[in-house]
């Protein structure tokens, strides 16, 4: 880390930390392509000055002028226009900063816990972190799965072998160049390197560095550095800042970490995929899947029901604080009992064990925290592993009703004519959902759980009766669904972004 550390401030210059210009709110592609056409003509005539291009030059200086005034007056007018009586007063001088030019300062100036207001940075960052901290904590699981936690980590998993599989040999350079070629510029973890740093090695310090990599894999161990994050909180739009819950942590992890995750994800995905280990119905962070599978599953259904005048009862589940509160246990378990042995699944073991962090705001940082569940925020293998241990929840519903999942979104739906059966049906399924759920750590919020009835038949027919945990569940006209609209029973137009 210190050599490269060292290298790069050696090699790259390092930038005075000013704050960035910011960007000309009038400026667009018109004006981009005419001060284009402006520089155009100023070249030619700079390399050759006669009059017919001197004349084409200020023809295109005149029309860059006037495609200039003429955004900055359209910009400036929608700029007032959205100044209305309705506006709050954070928005209003926001928009009054924004005008000045005035850089947006640190938006948490302040929280109110228990009645007590903190307005330190360090006291905010520490709030944060607790909460943060306090969200992931096994505490949180009901009691019923507490003891089954605790009766059945008492089992050590020895993942432990002597064969010799494909997925434990060493990594290849071409793996490492594969993986280094497709990271995103991303803002660096506590070890203070970045992807650009690694990219711009030479072949020799790139094989030195899969050297370390290969080092690490058949040594089963992990540096404690790289167990670290930096959170950076976000307020979740529309909620109230003053609330520590309200925040949505962003972690910063090493790159370095993250880019061995990379060669060892894409080992884990192939082993998993090549065993048909994965439901078919999940559809999140897998290759040739997307979110548009599901929609259009969906979609098709409700036109299918439409059409021969069924009804379809859909019902979208929300579960609570689910990278949080991810069993690590449970996860290790999957592995094992997918047979997954050696280097890869003691790596995973290391990869989730001790897990810390700390809140970053502006200059300041909070205490270091621990993370005692769930998966890694901000993490590669982190998307994967949570895929594995959200697998089996749909396992176990009745034939006739369909589950899809995309990462942690569920909805189940069902289609028929008879209500009476519908109703069976889908209480069947939840109550094999909510319990499969219970067993893996889960918690289905049932405030956000709801359903939707299509169907566009005329006469008077009743939604089901549907219960979540005791809890009936609310019928909407209504739903957002993986970003597209889906009503009850008429048809919008897909530029509307809705589907009924």
């Amino acid at each position: 880390t210190k050599t490269i550390i060292d290298a790069a401030n050696d090699s790259i210059p390092r930038s005075k930390g000013k704050n960035r210009k910011q960007n000309k709110p009038w400026w667009n592609n018109e004006c981009q392509q005419a001060q284009k056409r402006l520089r155009k003509a100023w070249g030619k005539f700079r390399r050759y000055p006669t009059t017919v291009n001197l004349i084409a030059f200020k023809r295109s200086r005149a029309d860059f002028r006037r495609i200039e005034r003429y955004s900055k007056r359209t910009s400036w007018k929608r700029f007032v226009s959205s100044i209305t009586s309705s506006i709050s007063s954070r928005e209003l001088w926001h928009k009054v900063k924004k005008a000045f030019g005035t850089p947006i300062s640190n938006p948490i100036s302040a929280l109110c816990v228990n009645g007590q207001t903190i307005s330190s940075l360090k006291g905010i960052a520490n709030t944060i972190a607790s909460t943060l901290a306090n969200t992931s904590n096994s505490k949180n699981y009901n009691r019923e799965f507490l003891n089954h936690k605790m009766k059945t980590e008492k089992r050590k998993l020895n993942f432990n072998s002597r064969s010799d599989y494909s997925y434990n040999c060493n990594f290849t350079f071409q793996e490492f160049q594969a993986c280094l070629s497709n990271v995103h510029k991303s803002s660096p973890g506590p070890d203070n390197i970045s992807y650009i740093m690694l990219l711009h090695l030479t072949t020799e310090s790139q094989t030195n560095l899969l050297y370390l990599f290969n080092r690490i894999w058949n040594e089963q161990c992990f540096p404690s550095s790289w167990q670290e994050a930096i959170i950076i909180p976000i307020p979740k739009p529309g909620k109230d800042i003053t609330n520590p819950l309200n925040y949505r942590p962003i972690a910063l992890t090493s790159c370095l970490c993250k880019l061995l995750e990379k060669m060892i994800n894409r080992r884990l995905t192939h082993f998993l995929e090549t065993k048909n280990l994965l439901s078919p119905f999940q559809s999140g962070f897998r290759k040739g899947r997307s979110t548009l599978d599901n929609i259009l599953a969906l979609e098709t259904d409700i036109r299918l029901a439409f059409l021969q005048r069924k009804h379809l009862v859909a019902i979208y589940f929300d579960i609570e604080k689910a990278y949080d509160r991810t069993w690590r246990y449970g996860i290790l378990k999957d592995l094992f009992d997918s047979n997954l042995r050696g280097n890869l699944p003691i790596f995973i073991e290391n990869f989730l064990r001790l897990r810390r962090f700390r809140v970053r705001l502006a200059s300041e940082m909070s205490d270091y925290f621990i993370q005692e569940e769930g998966v890694p925020q901000g993490s590669i293998l982190s998307v994967t592993l949570f895929i594995l241990k959200i697998n089996n929840v749909l396992n176990q519903l009745p034939l006739s009703v369909k589950g899809y999942l995309y990462v942690d979104d569920l909805c189940i739906f069902y289609t028929g004519m008879n209500m009476n059966c519908i109703q069976r049906q889908l209480q069947t399924a939840i109550n094999n959902i909510s319990q499969r759920s219970a067993d893996n750590g889960f918690t289905i919020s049932a405030s956000k759980t709801a359903a939707v009835h299509f169907c566009r038949k005329r006469n008077l027919h009743l939604d089901p009766e549907l219960k979540l945990n005791g809890v009936s569940i609310p019928f909407l006209k209504e739903i957002r669904f993986f970003g597209r609209c889906f009503r009850q029973q008429t048809l919008l137009s897909p530029s509307r972004n809705a589907i009924t």
